[in-house]
């Protein structure tokens, strides 16, 4: 368990700007991480190993993408306990993102409201940061598994947006257990278009014709999960699910383990935090009130995808039991984030041990 408990450090943090203190504990987090310092937060990796997408996690338990969009902390973020974790999202380019301030905390509501817009030092440096992962250096066969995100510059026009995927697939690919095609993001003008049915079906065929060529070229074949957006309506997540299900499942109606879905990202929606200060800020919304409304998609992606697809449940999970009613909506595994930032590192534990007792044989 953490020798610092997080409810010390807890009022530290909140008593700074938002991103300050995103950008002090990544600090920490880099400068820790591999030595002694990494005592202060670190945790047993809970055993409850499950494949997924052909993947053998260590258990159920990761860290959902935007907190370390260029792959500076894996190591240390590792060490919490997490079966799997996902950095970027990183872009072709670098790019500063939105003006800021663009971080705020809701704290009556557990939530955050972000509008950075994939801030991130580029491609080339966040490959040479995954790199120097120690847990990714050969010969370490560390348990953890690591996702990378992938999304196209703000700069760069929609019809082009393909170009952007495919250059950070080509980039990403060597290094990567999954990669995930981020959609839906509500920061990047326009990004959640590719969401429509037209748009999404273009951009796998594309995607799906490149990792064949990354698949012979590298002799390993890479699980592509597209992340989706928790405002989409029943039938917009039900053309979400035809077009996966086309790409992502065999002739014979079964999964192919080749594609997956994470749901969801943040919300664009206000109406559980209303009159709350810094709710009309525009941005993403994550924390509490996503929960229910990522259950929703999850729940109706399941039955529209059956049992064997690959979903990963993401959105205001701040305990154990948020976690297991994820698994029960439908996903196999669960990502965590806000959730980190209210509660701390002795979050992952609580949610790996609920799953694993209440999914044990």
């Amino acid at each position: 368990m953490p020798l610092l408990p997080y409810a010390l450090a807890r009022p530290f943090l909140f008593g700074l700007d938002p991103e300050k203190a995103h950008e002090l504990t990544l600090q920490g987090l880099a400068t820790g991480q591999n030595t002694p310092l990494q005592w202060a937060w670190c945790s047993a990796q809970v055993d409850d190993p499950l494949t997924v997408a052909g993947i053998p996690f260590p258990n159920r338990v990761g860290l959902a993408a935007g907190l370390d969009k260029n792959a500076h902390c894996i190591d240390g973020l590792g060490a919490m306990g997490f079966g799997f974790v996902e950095v970027g999202t990183v872009t072709p380019l670098g790019q500063p993102g939105n003006p800021k301030p663009r971080m705020f905390r809701l704290p009556q509501a557990d939530a955050l409201i972000n509008r950075l817009g994939f801030n991130n030092d580029g491609l080339a440096a966040f490959l040479a940061n995954v790199r120097q992962a120690r847990c990714r250096q050969p010969g370490q066969n560390h348990p953890m598994r690591l996702g990378l995100n992938i999304g196209k510059n703000a700069t760069t026009a929609m019809e082009d947006a393909a170009k952007d995927y495919l250059a950070c697939l080509d980039g990403v690919y060597p290094h990567a257990d999954y990669v995930t095609i981020n959609i839906s993001s509500p920061n990047t003008k326009n990004l959640r278009a590719l969401q429509s049915d037209a748009a999404l079906d273009a951009l796998l065929d594309t995607l799906s014709v490149r990792r064949e060529a990354l698949a012979r070229e590298h002799g390993k074949y890479i699980p592509l999960f597209v992340k989706i957006a928790p405002d989409l309506d029943d039938d917009q997540v039900a053309s979400v699910a035809h077009t996966l299900q086309r790409y992502g499942c065999g002739a014979d109606g079964r999964a192919n383990q080749a594609w997956g879905l994470i749901a969801t990202n943040t919300t664009l929606d206000r109406s559980a935090v209303l009159g709350l200060p810094h709710a009309d800020e525009a941005g993403g919304l994550s924390g509490r009130p996503v929960f229910e409304k990522s259950n929703q998609v999850i729940r109706q992606l399941r039955a529209a995808l059956g049992s064997g697809f690959p979903i990963v449940g993401v959105g205001g999970i701040l305990s154990g039991d948020d976690a297991v009613a994820k698994i029960r909506a439908g996903a196999d595994l669960v990502q965590i984030y806000t959730g980190l930032i209210y509660r701390g590192p002795a979050l992952v534990r609580e949610v790996a041990l609920s799953i694993k007792n209440a999914y044990s044989d």
